[in-house]
């Protein structure tokens, strides 16, 4: 494998600055089965900034509802 083609792994604490939420949101996330997909070293999980990055694409998006005249 290329080593430039590797991303480098974004931690719990990263993930949840990205989002502006809490580890413990994330964590939640990762138990329920609901966040981005995730990669376990160990005991220790990371994320691929790119799974990251789609699965907050992938959000529901608000803001667009018609206005009734």
């Amino acid at each position: 494998m290329n080593k430039q083609a590797l991303e480098t792994l974004l931690t719990e604490k990263e993930v949840a600055r990205i989002t502006s939420l809490s580890i413990a949101s994330v964590r939640r996330w990762r138990l329920r089965g609901e966040g981005p997909p995730f990669v376990r070293i160990n005991s220790s999980i990371r994320y691929q900034p790119s799974d990251v990055a789609s699965w907050i694409a992938s959000r529901p998006r608000g803001g667009t509802r018609e206005v009734k005249e």
